[in-house]
């Protein structure tokens, strides 16, 4: 599903369930991290990572720990970018070279409307009417749960370029339902990748199978798009960032 959302040249592996071949094992600084994790969290911890060696083995990368850094984003080898997801019945992990890729970002939800209460915490006035609309025409996907889902991607995104947090409400949402396709507007200075101010993020997503699955690729040749000051107009009082709700870059 994932590789449908992504170019040639990056690397995907994905399972729907935690099987897996009986030689492979995890690392012990990896196995130390989830010692006291309950049973689903190792699981989804230990299928990911190795869905990321047999990625990076096809880019001729040898096998190696995948630590989470302090945020939680996995520490992938130098020359690589990466991003990893999972969702119940779906674990992905994709990677690149950085000499033609500045970043990745994937996530994969369930097709269902989000709980009570986290559209309102994320969304921006322009999305929620955006997902009206498209639920009016569409009514067979779960588009609050899409712009969600685009929502983690860009912060996957971001994060690595950055090193900074990003609010939900600080990058807004457009899809194209005919095209397949999503754009996330910066609404605070962007990063700067090989020299330039990146303004969107461009992204693709699908369903399939009951699940969602959005992704963004960043090329180092992306053309810069124009940048949007800070604003705090369409914001929501108590609005919950990132970290309030939860969120970790790590999957």
């Amino acid at each position: 599903m994932i590789r449908a959302v992504l170019p040639a040249g990056v690397a995907a592996e994905v399972a729907y369930d935690d099987a897996r071949a009986p030689e492979e094992r995890l690392f012990p600084q990896e196995t130390a991290l989830i010692a006291h994790s309950v049973p689903k969290r190792q699981q989804e911890f230990t299928t990911v990572r190795f869905l990321a060696r047999r990625a990076l083995r096809t880019l001729g990368q040898e096998p190696a720990p995948l630590l989470p850094n302090r945020r939680g984003a996995p520490q992938w080898p130098q020359g690589i970018v990466g991003s990893m997801t999972h969702c119940d019945g779906y674990r992905a992990a994709v990677v690149a070279r950085s000499d033609t890729t500045a970043a990745l970002g994937i996530d994969a939800e369930p097709d269902a409307p989000l709980p009570d209460g986290v559209l309102d915490a994320i969304a921006l006035p322009h999305e929620i009417a955006l997902i009206g609309s498209l639920t009016a025409r569409r009514p067979g996907i779960s588009w609050d749960r899409l712009v969600f889902s685009a929502k983690e991607s860009v912060f996957k995104v971001w994060y690595p370029l950055t090193g900074r947090e990003l609010d939900f409400p600080e990058a807004e949402i457009d899809i194209s339902e005919a095209e397949r396709t999503f754009r996330a507007r910066l609404l605070v200075p962007g990063p700067l990748v090989a020299g330039r101010r990146i303004g969107e993020f461009h992204g693709r997503w699908t369903a399939e199978r009951g699940l969602l699955a959005t992704a963004i690729h960043l090329a180092h040749d992306a053309p810069p798009a124009p940048t949007t000051a800070a604003r705090t107009d369409g914001r929501h009082e108590g609005t919950a960032g990132h970290r309030a709700l939860g969120r970790s870059s790590a999957r």
